[in-house]
């Protein structure tokens, strides 16, 4: 990995970017289209939202006055869990797409694992797939038992899983499956929504590279070969967070950030989440 655009290979072939731009609570309007624009100018090629975001419309915006070319950029949203079921999410893609302007989606995530739903949701994602409207699906917050379960009844493989993974979380077990089944695994809330910025151990290592604890935790998601998504709006981080290429943490410090795990959640449970 020596650039921002560099990339990985899906299960299915499809090249994704492995440094991608989150949009997560950032307001629809100025501010989205701001960011999405401050990212495509930093060299950003793909970009996470989410129907729950409310802001796939800015996103859209953002996109179409940075120039860019469509085929340059690898786009990704969720079905919500009120949409999810096959008609319900067949219906809530049409709608995504109309806020996103496009012909064809990169990604097509289910948000997170509705009981009871899933399995139909995911069938709704597969004829969308089938039919080259989305060229690769993933699901999001699926633990392995979810996985396992949507396994036994999938015609395709999820190509992505998009679940929190920071350094407190690190989710080891989850990825070893989903390495097991060439699942590519995705960060989000990859800085632990800021919590880790002040731990002794990022900041030593930030310091001995001239770097940041962010720039740090990336950089250690990059070389885990984690997908991250880190969010902001603030044009010196966005800058910033795709300056990871030009040092390379050593093997010992891999596993001394690897043992910071404390299986700490910022976000929701998805076994105990209000569906």
């Amino acid at each position: 990995m020596k650039h921002v655009q560099d990339t990985t290979t899906l299960n299915n072939g499809v090249k994704m970017p492995w440094l991608g731009f989150g949009v997560f609570k950032v307001k629809d309007g100025d501010e989205v289209v701001s960011a999405v624009k401050t990212a495509i100018e930093a060299g950003y090629r793909s970009i996470d939202t989410a129907k729950v975001y409310n802001n796939e419309s800015g996103v859209a915006l953002g996109i179409r006055e940075s120039g860019i070319a469509r085929e340059d950029l690898f786009i990704t949203t969720k079905v919500w869990n009120s949409d999810q079921g096959y008609e319900s999410t067949l219906a809530a893609f049409e709608e995504s797409m109309k806020r996103l302007e496009l012909e064809y989606l990169d990604l097509y995530l289910i948000h997170w694992p509705v009981k009871g739903k899933y399995k139909d949701t995911w069938r709704a994602l597969e004829k969308l797939y089938k039919e080259g409207r989305v060229r690769a699906i993933g699901v999001s917050n699926f633990q392995t038992h979810h996985l396992e379960d949507l396994l036994m009844d999938a015609t395709v493989k999820p190509a992505v899983n998009q679940v929190e993974l920071h350094p407190l979380l690190t989710q080891k077990e989850l990825r070893d499956y989903c390495s097991t089944h060439e699942i590519q695994i995705e960060a989000w809330s990859p800085l632990g929504q800021g919590n880790l910025m002040e731990h002794p151990l990022l900041q030593d290592i930030a310091a001995k590279y001239g770097k940041s604890p962010a720039q740090v935790i990336l950089r250690w998601d990059l070389q885990n070969g984690i997908v991250t998504i880190p969010k902001s709006v603030t044009p010196e981080r966005i800058h910033a967070n795709t300056e990871l290429y030009d040092f390379e943490l050593t093997a010992e410090e891999i596993e001394q950030i690897n043992g910071l795990n404390e299986n700490k959640r910022f976000g929701s449970d998805p076994d105990n989440f209000n569906f």
